[in-house]
């Protein structure tokens, strides 16, 4: 069995509107324990991460204690809204949901970021069989793997985990890298 653990990051500072950049809060900071002392007993081999800072500062506390590097991938990234910073975000997630090809003239769909967190899935999944592995990861790009293993998870169940960071969802995978369990954990 292959066990992955995605963590969604913990709270960012929303005053930098650089999605790339953007660190985590005070708040978030200190939320990074939280992570650290959930995974602490899951016997974890391997740390993967999203490029983007605040995924990265989520888990690294986690990884430098355990004396595991964090390999990026590119594919784990947050979705791409647009060129610009977004005022009414939930009118915005609402409509992605309803359609998953909607997208902003310089943004993706969410079918976009499920294929390509998919993608990203199935290259760990024959990297590390057997393995426990953690997965910095976000909000929506989380939620889109989810929806793909269980259609029922929709805009709905995104409402209810939007705010909720750090967020872990252990995903187990059989021999045929087949999923067959979700569980979602809520650190706070």
């Amino acid at each position: 069995m292959t066990r992955f653990y995605f963590v969604r990051h913990a709270e960012p500072d929303y005053s930098n509107h650089n999605d790339c950049l953007r660190e985590l809060s005070p708040c978030g900071m200190a939320d990074r324990e939280l992570v650290t002392g959930f995974l602490s007993d899951k016997h974890i081999d391997v740390v993967i991460s999203s490029p983007f800072r605040r995924a990265v500062d989520t888990v690294k506390p986690f990884a430098e204690k355990n004396g595991l590097e964090i390999e990026i991938m590119e594919d784990f990234r947050e979705r791409k809204v647009d060129s610009c910073w977004i005022e009414d975000f939930a009118e915005f997630a609402r409509k992605q949901w309803s359609d998953f090809d909607y997208r902003l003239s310089d943004g993706e769909c969410l079918r976009e970021v499920q294929d390509r967190n998919i993608r990203a899935v199935k290259i760990v999944l024959r990297k590390y069989p057997g393995k426990n592995i953690v997965i910095g990861s976000h909000g929506t790009a989380l939620s889109t793997v989810i929806n793909y293993f269980d259609r029922s998870f929709g805009y709905d169940e995104f409402e209810i985990i939007k705010n909720r960071m750090p967020w872990i969802v252990e995903f187990d995978f059989d021999d045929n890298a087949e999923c067959i369990a979700i569980r979602q954990f809520v650190l706070k």
